[in-house]
């Protein structure tokens, strides 16, 4: 049994929040959470369908510089709950994890997201936690008071917790719940927003019609993406009717959208990123006159389709380029990016509430006791596990917050 030293009301059933509640929740707090949505951790399941990615092992000072502008702040959250520890928890839940070869962590082939889920959910109710679902957080009243109401038979309810969590989310995958309704609330009280915009999304690129009806979609495997005169982000893409997408694409749309600012974004798609220049124009300079550029590029540097369609697109007539003008067009094919994905689609969202609203444990400046985790705050990283460490590291962090005030 645990001794109560006071209340607290966690809104949002989704990692942030509900590692929030199971840190108070062991320290002896009470803890009420409440989801809008008919389940908890909604996004936390649709995630996972990909691949159930939880976190990486790369080393704490790499880890950290994946989230940007944020990075010093992050050093602090990780080593507060770093993925080594998020590692031990899911092994005291019974879920096996493993580091694959790419560095990321996953749980064992055998351990599913929903089965991580209902382990979670039933250590939180061994610990007392109140897990409600369909109730919709309306906003505040007066200087501690919440307003909710029971979706389920349209009562309304207003409690006044000793403190309270806010783990609602960034505004995409609305479906699950995560749709930045709660924006205008927090607003209203004078917290500042930052607008949203898609994050981890693909990019739109403003294809011929020919082109989208003989690739169609179509995978580009082993090459790197920079955007205009940045830094090369290796991995795997995939043509689209719209575009290109995949995990490159998606770790540069902080900087296609700082490009598209300042005057226009280009991805430049590098073909062979293994094979030194030299070598690349020595294999280039052994095409023999009359052969048909699919076939040679085919046979000499085992790039066969859609590269030879997509290098039409992008030059109609480079089937008469010299070696070294190919060389140079197949180390940078340039794709204009017409646009990022809408934010709907995105995997996750920039945007939100400014560190700068928040005190050092995110504890939100405007409202004593009232703190913020999660994708709720204005920080961004690329997929690879990153998200997912953020939610469950800053929804510690508040705990840690909470338990030091109260």
């Amino acid at each position: 049994m645990h001794k109560r030293r006071g209340e607290v009301v966690v809104i949002g059933g989704g990692p942030a929040g509900l590692m929030a509640a199971q840190r108070l929740a062991e320290a002896g707090l009470a803890v009420q959470v409440f989801e809008a949505q008919a389940t908890m951790g909604r996004k936390f399941l649709v995630a996972g369908h990909g691949g159930f990615n939880l976190s990486n092992a790369e080393e704490t000072a790499r880890f950290a510089g994946r989230y940007g502008a944020q990075a010093h702040r992050f050093r602090e959250l990780l080593a507060h709950f770093s993925p080594a520890d998020l590692r031990a928890w899911a092994a005291d839940l019974g879920i096996k994890t493993f580091v694959g070869t790419s560095g990321r962590i996953f749980p064992v082939a055998a351990h599913k997201p929903a089965e991580l889920l209902r382990a979670w959910l039933a250590r939180l109710r061994e610990l007392g936690v109140g897990l409600h679902t369909r109730h919709r957080w309306l906003g505040f009243a007066g200087d501690h008071g919440l307003r909710l109401r029971d979706e389920t038979t349209g009562q309304d309810t207003t409690l006044a917790p000793a403190a309270t969590v806010l783990a609602l989310g960034g505004a995409s995958w609305a479906k699950t719940g995560s749709d930045g309704a709660w924006v205008p609330l927090l607003q209203a009280i004078g917290v500042p927003v930052a607008p949203f915009a898609p994050a981890n999304c693909g990019a739109e690129v403003n294809w011929s019609d020919f082109f989208k009806q003989k690739v169609g979609r179509a995978p580009l495997k082993n090459i790197s993406v920079r955007v205009n005169d940045g830094p090369p982000v290796r991995g795997e893409a995939l043509l689209t009717e719209y575009g290109i997408e995949g995990t490159p694409v998606y770790a540069l749309t902080p900087q296609v959208r700082q490009a598209q600012a300042a005057g226009g974004a280009t991805l430049f798609l590098n073909l062979k990123p293994d094979l030194p220049a030299p070598a690349l124009l020595d294999k280039l300079q052994q095409r023999r006159s009359g052969t048909s550029l699919p076939d040679f590029l085919r046979k000499a540097l085992h790039l066969g389709a859609p590269v030879p369609t997509l290098l039409r697109e992008t030059a109609p007539d480079v089937a008469t380029y010299p070696a070294e003008a190919l060389a140079a067009l197949l180390t940078a094919v340039p794709l204009p990016v017409a646009g990022l994905r809408p934010l709907e689609e995105a995997i996750s969202t920039a945007g939100g509430i400014g560190f700068a609203a928040v005190d050092e444990f995110l504890m939100l400046r405007q409202r004593p006791d009232t703190y913020v985790a999660g994708e709720m705050l204005d920080w961004e990283a690329p997929t690879g596990g990153y998200l997912l460490q953020g939610c469950f590291s800053t929804g510690a962090w508040v705990a840690r917050g909470i338990l030091a005030r109260l």
